[in-house]
């Protein structure tokens, strides 16, 4: 079975959300940017894609500084194929490394991809999806 830095990558669409909360949670940027699809993106939260493990590294260093563990809540999950459409509820709450107080909530809209080795991965993060944002 395929594997990031630490973990195993699903190999089911149902595998893909318990995949992804042990990554997130790693707090580990090179661990979560091998459950990224080669040709993957992060959408920030004013709609702008970061494409490529550099920019996709920098936007998840930001969530990691925190230090804190995401919760996940599944909405849906469309499968299509070799293409997964996720709709996910997500939270950061409590009390981040800083002393700030989070409380970040939002739901995103996914998409995930089977590869050629059967693993499924993210194609595009997109952890603001049903908010409102205006693009530059």
């Amino acid at each position: 079975m395929p594997m990031t830095a630490k973990f195993a990558l699903p190999t089911t669409p149902e595998g893909i959300v318990p995949a992804l909360l042990k990554h997130l949670n790693s707090l580990d940027v090179d661990t979560m940017l091998g459950f990224y699809d080669p040709a993957g993106m992060i959408v920030d939260a004013t709609g702008k894609p970061h494409i490529g493990r550099e920019a996709i590294g920098a936007e998840l260093a930001k969530y990691f500084s925190l230090g804190l563990q995401m919760s996940i809540t599944q909405r849906h999950l469309f499968v299509a194929d070799d293409i997964a459409s996720l709709i996910l509820d997500w939270s950061y709450v409590g009390v981040a490394r800083d002393g700030t107080e989070v409380n970040m909530v939002a739901t995103a809209t996914d998409i995930a991809r089977r590869g050629d080795d059967g693993c499924w991965r993210y194609l595009i993060d997109n952890p603001f999806g049903a908010a409102r944002r205006d693009v530059a």
